[in-house]
């Protein structure tokens, strides 16, 4: 068993220090106090009110200072989950077209980590984005290992790029046959070709909470690896928790690491739900003041190369929350819903998503809702 896969004892439970760091936020937040509760009084924050009036105002002023206001969710679906599975380019298609009917949609297409690879799977991704590429509002950034990827993905008539790094040597090499300080030389150059070109690069980090070969990572680890593609001209950084073994006390000495050479506004994060922390890791992700979350529709996804790791947070899980902590996201759930359920059903497989199976108890038609 690995360190990552033994249950915390209290000597490895996070210390209050780190608990203190994070601002905290309860599902109601007017919560009774047993001394009020025959009087129907609430209290925040130590604050008290008796009428349901103000404990709405006081609700929304918390969430305005606790939450970034406006939360962009970038869909990953496409390249983070349909690249295990087969699926017809009709349905693709119709895939894309559902998700971006339900709201502005960035998706990314991967081309994998050596040339035979690169040369296959440019050549799907040209099938593609001629089907997809007048999808309106849709961005539909290539995932390229190199500069030989990046050509051929420009070729392919890729308009954004994304480039994937690790915070573990040991996966790095697994996962793209090179070490980090290499992929990072690789990286600059396709950077310094797409600025050339105006085509806006986004960088991954990998591996940010725990590795599947060499257990926790070192926050300052993430951190260096974030700076460098950020000082290289990436336009946005998504940290991945690749394995999903990341909690609340692991995520937020991350982000501080990150945060203190990286401007928050430049950051994104990306959960896999294998234990079922994604939500709660999202959640003071928010609270330390993120505002970019990546999520897959109906949970789709996860990584081929870490074993055991489950698929990403599902995108209806997600806007489920925000919606509850009056978060703006521009996303019509119930379309989503919708999209979800119709990938589902065409790739044999319940949704992944809390949202959608408890909804789809309610009602067996998501518009209705």
């Amino acid at each position: 068993m690995s360190s990552l896969e033994e249950p915390l004892g209290f000597d490895k439970l996070p210390s209050m220090s780190t608990i203190d760091r994070v601002q905290r936020f309860s599902s109601s937040a007017c919560r009774s106090r047993a001394d009020d509760a025959a009087m129907g009084n609430c209290w925040i924050e130590g604050r008290s009110c008796s009428t349901s009036n103000s404990c709405n105002e006081d609700y929304e002023e918390y969430t305005r200072e606790a939450f970034p206001w406006k939360r962009h969710t970038r869909d990953i679906s496409r390249g983070d989950s349909f690249n295990q599975r087969t699926l017809s380019l009709g349905r693709n298609h119709r895939v894309f077209g559902n998700i971006c009917d339900s709201w502005y949609l960035s998706d990314q297409y991967e081309s994998k980590c050596n040339d035979k690879d690169i040369t296959n799977k440019l050549a799907d991704a040209k099938d593609v984005m001629e089907v997809v590429h007048n999808l309106e509002g849709a961005r539909l950034p290539v995932l390229t290992p190199n500069l030989k990827g990046f050509e051929a993905a420009i070729a392919a008539g890729a308009k954004d790029i994304a480039v994937f790094a690790s915070a573990s040597e040991s996966f790095s090499k697994s996962n793209i046959n090179c070490s980090i300080e290499e992929s990072l030389v690789r990286y600059r150059a396709v950077t310094r070709a797409a600025k050339e070109l105006s085509i806006p690069v986004r960088g991954y980090v990998s591996c940010a909470i725990g590795c599947p070969v060499e257990g926790a990572i070192p926050p300052s680890r993430v951190a260096y690896v974030a700076k460098e593609l950020y000082n290289m001209g990436c336009f946005e950084i998504s940290l991945g928790d690749t394995i999903g073994v990341g909690t609340p006390g692991t995520v937020v000495p991350m982000l501080e690491a990150v945060i203190a050479v990286v401007p928050v506004e430049k950051l994104a994060v990306h959960f896999h739900d294998t234990y079922g922390q994604s939500l709660s890791n999202i959640l003071v992700s928010l609270q330390m003041g993120i505002s970019i979350v990546d999520s897959s529709i109906a949970g789709l996804g996860g990584c081929p190369y870490a074993k055991g790791a489950s698929g990403n947070v599902a995108t209806e899980d997600v806007v489920y929350m925000l919606n509850g902590l009056g978060v703006k996201t521009n996303v019509d759930l119930a379309k989503l819903l919708m999209a979800g359920d119709f990938i589902s059903k065409h790739l044999g497989r319940p949704s992944g998503s809390k949202t959608a199976v408890a909804l789809s108890r309610v009602t067996a038609d998501a518009s209705k809702i």
